[in-house]
């Protein structure tokens, strides 16, 4: 085990000093905020974590893991109103988004997972539990929370037999599972494959995800800009588009765009590089920022150039597109469209992600490799009937997957690890 840890501080150390060089040489903007948010955190969390309130720590490793778990962050917000919440994310990305999240009490990034780094931290925050949200397994503060028997969950985890806990070089990983206290996953593949590991404290929960959806559609987000562009009855919400995605739609939408009138469109990234892609396809849209600012529209599509308005926006649509289905990476979250009922169209990588396989297989998601898919679907969309069928579909699959936050609240009541004051 030794060595596997020395290994591993190795690997850190070796990725702290990468993002220095991608900062600093090659000006990337994630790196440096990444290193930036990290530099002067101490004082302020010292200074936040001061007093006898007790903490429950939430560890996130972006915004979409942060969604994730946000219906049991919120949960315990409102039934243990006396502990104070801590939320930390590993990436920009979260963080940069949701620093100023009035649901916790101090937002930060967490820092780098060094045993100094996490014994100034653990002795700083002093958590009476720790919640991880669907991966991130942190040897350095794992092992601290272990040693300070500090109840330690993972809630929405997801996993696969590709991934290291099942390799037989993988027994450093392996133990962090075994030393958490209870593991809540969302499909009975990642069951299985714990079990057949020796990991028994393992709960099949379901994924939050639909609570957090669900909420979402029961408590509508008005936004009034983009009420005042939309003047037709069908347009299409694509979200969390790429390079790839972006071809595709510019190539459909000049082509004829059969029956959809106004587009949408919030890429998955909104650098001035991708934002100036876009408008290259797109030479008659415009930005989000320009339009709320006064400026006239040249033509129908509106490019979103901010970050969290997406999970609102789909509500206003007739035909969901979600972006990353022609990346390795794959798909984004489609629960967010089908929660309101709307048609999912994808593209062709999805696989690894159970809901959107689930959704294909009864229905209610289309799945597009090219322009003619795009054009057939959109085609058979203009027919009532069918489109009405599957947004049922979608709204009933979503609705059918709820409770997994329940769970988690009730083990943690019934476990006792915080008191209500």
């Amino acid at each position: 085990m030794g060595l596997s840890i020395l290994f591993y501080n190795t690997g850190i150390r070796l990725y702290r000093f990468s993002l220095g060089l991608a900062a600093k040489l090659g000006g990337n903007k994630k790196a440096q905020l990444w290193l930036a948010g990290r530099e002067s955190m101490w004082p302020e969390l010292e200074a936040a974590m001061k007093g006898d309130v007790p903490v429950v720590w939430i560890h996130a490793a972006s915004l979409g893991e942060f969604e994730q778990g946000r219906p049991v962050l919120e949960e315990l917000r409102q039934q243990y109103p006396g502990h104070r919440i801590l939320l930390s994310f590993f990436s920009p990305s979260g963080y940069e988004v949701r620093k100023a999240y009035k649901g916790a009490d101090y937002v930060c990034y967490l820092p780098l997972d060094t045993p100094e780094n996490a014994r100034r931290f653990l002795s700083t925050v002093q958590p009476r539990l720790a919640i991880f949200i669907k991966y991130e397994f942190w040897y350095h503060y794992l092992s601290g929370l272990k040693a300070r028997n500090v109840p330690v969950l993972l809630i929405s985890g997801i996993f696969r037999r590709k991934q290291i806990f099942f390799k037989w070089y993988g027994g450093l990983f392996r133990k962090l599972l075994k030393g958490m206290d209870q593991l809540f996953v969302q499909n009975e593949v990642s069951l299985t494959l714990l079990h057949n590991i020796g990991i028994r404290q393992v709960i099949l929960a379901g994924d939050t995800r639909f609570d957090r959806v669900w909420a979402l559609r029961e408590n509508p987000v008005v936004l009034p800009e983009i009420e005042r562009f939309i003047n037709v009855p069908k347009v299409m919400v694509a979200g969390s588009t790429w390079e790839e995605d972006e071809k595709l739609l510019a190539e459909w939408w000049y082509g004829g765009a059969q029956d959809i009138r106004q587009m949408i469109l919030a890429p998955h990234e909104i650098t001035e590089a991708r934002l100036k892609g876009i408008e290259q396809l797109f030479p008659d849209a415009i930005r989000y920022s320009a339009f709320v600012n006064g400026e006239v529209p040249k033509g129908k599509v509106l490019i979103i150039d901010n970050v969290g308005m997406l999970s609102a926006l789909y509500r206003y649509s007739r035909v969901s597109y979600v972006g990353g289905g022609f990346g390795k990476a794959g798909i984004h979250n489609i629960l967010e469209p089908a929660t309101y009922a709307k048609p999912v169209i994808i593209g062709p990588v999805y696989q690894q992600f159970d809901e959107a396989v689930s959704l294909v297989q009864l229905r209610g998601a289309i799945v597009v490799a090219n322009l003619n898919d795009l054009n057939r679907a959109i085609e058979a969309l203009n027919d009532p009937y069918y489109h009405q069928q599957i947004t049922e579909i979608a709204s009933r699959f979503v609705e059918e997957h709820q409770g997994a936050t329940n769970k988690i609240m009730h083990f943690i009541q019934e476990k006792r690890f915080l008191t209500r004051e």
